[in-house]
């Protein structure tokens, strides 16, 4: 069993299998070996690295995540399966600390599951409406938001 350590104290114990699935995990254990002394993570709240081992936990059996740097084929945001959807249905701020930790962790799958949830909570929004849903303020003046619509007018010609 490995020991990981939340940013918050708490130790989590997980099989190898599942604590490997993080990139930073497997290169630690790989390059110090193992001993009884937690893994810390300080990054990583409690609340999120619970998360994380749960969605470890299911995608333990899952072949390795391969990157093919060549691969140019567009990614998309509407091949998430029923548990992923499920497990990823969480409040916003849960939802970028996940993805801050899958970041931090090297956990590509669920980077991309997180990425792919933001993506589809934008798509078709206006640039207002993105701002509403994730509180952005709109700090620029008129002057400088008729610069960037002339600079971008290729962008709006779809």
């Amino acid at each position: 069993m490995i020991k990981l350590q939340s940013s918050d104290g708490v130790t989590f114990e997980v099989e190898r299998g599942v604590a490997t699935q993080s990139v930073l995990i497997k290169n630690l254990l790989e390059d110090l070996g193992e001993s009884d002394s937690p893994i810390p993570l300080p990054n990583v709240a409690s609340k999120v690295l619970e998360k994380v081992i749960e969605y470890c936990k299911y995608h333990i059996d899952d072949p390795p995540f391969m990157v093919d740097e060549y691969d140019e084929t567009p990614k998309r945001s509407d091949d998430i399966i029923p548990w992923d959807e499920k497990f990823i249905t969480v409040d916003q701020e849960l939802l970028f600390e996940i993805l801050l930790a899958s970041n931090y962790m090297d956990i590509k799958p669920l980077l991309d599951l997180g990425c792919k949830t933001v993506a589809n909570m934008i798509r078709n929004k206006t640039a207002e409406e993105i701002r509403k849903l994730f509180n952005i303020v709109d700090d620029f003046s008129p002057e400088e938001k008729a610069q960037i619509m002339k600079e971008n007018e290729w962008a709006e010609a779809h």
